[in-house]
């Protein structure tokens, strides 16, 4: 088996930081990775890519809002908009997918971001998992021009759909990249890789961040305080999954 290309999702510069020192070979840039992925700002991607020692590709998520893939014209400027400036700060490519009411991939909406994303390469991303007819739109996505798909085989997680990606992977050939993604961890990316044949994984990896114990004294509400713990990539778990990829 040919080396298994990793990609890392991650919405912050320390995220993206240690994916890029453990061994990711690509980023999926968002931000607000708890409500699914948003766009990020053009101000993390130049963070980023001015500390990107290894030249480590870059793909800038375009998504507005949280919620459904179906867009309004308005929305897709918005995108189309945002795909413009991250271009021009340095993103090394796009990620993003649009559906019609009726489940079907909306081919007008992608059209128009693609012209504006080329000729820089293109990801559609889990708004797949929501197509009605998989094996149908995967070859529309291939006529669009799309590089590769991010699916969890149109279930909860990866692990569980491991049955349609296969198929998937069998239907495109050499044609796109089927890249499984959703609930990937490191016990189970072999599973999924052994029984998928994939040539790429997509995982954010994330883990929650140690914040210091409060003392009584720090009872009373702190400034950009949240509730609930940050979570973040680190660079060991980055290099522990790259080293079960070097395994197979």
């Amino acid at each position: 088996m040919s080396k298994v290309k990793l990609e890392v999702c991650v919405d912050s510069l320390e995220s993206a930081l240690a994916a890029i020192e453990g061994g990711a070979d690509r980023l999926e840039l968002c931000s607000s990775l708890i409500d699914g992925g948003l766009t990020p700002t053009p101000g993390l991607l130049i963070q980023i890519q001015n500390m990107n020692s290894k030249n480590v590709p870059v793909y800038c998520l375009l998504r507005c809002r949280p919620g459904n893939f179906i867009y309004s014209h308005e929305e897709i400027e918005i995108m189309k908009e945002d795909a413009k400036i991250l271009r021009k700060h340095g993103a090394d490519g796009f990620v993003f997918g649009a559906l019609s009411d009726n489940g079907d991939v909306d081919m007008k909406i992608c059209r128009e971001l693609i012209r504006v994303c080329h000729p820089l390469p293109v990801t559609f991303h889990r708004a797949f998992d929501f197509c009605r007819r998989p094996t149908i739109e995967v070859e529309v996505i291939i006529d669009l021009g799309f590089q590769r798909i991010l699916t969890s085989g149109k279930q909860q997680n990866a692990q569980m759909g491991v049955k349609l990606i296969k198929k998937l992977v069998e239907q495109v050939g050499h044609r796109i990249i089927i890249m499984p993604g959703g609930g990937v961890t490191k016990e189970n990316i072999k599973y999924i890789l052994e029984n998928t044949e994939a040539k790429e994984i997509h995982g954010s990896f994330k883990v929650p961040k140690e914040e210091p114990e409060k003392t009584e004294e720090d009872s009373e509400a702190v400034i950009g305080e949240r509730e609930g713990p940050i979570y973040i990539t680190t660079e060991n778990a980055v290099m522990e999954i790259v080293d079960i990829l070097k395994t197979l």
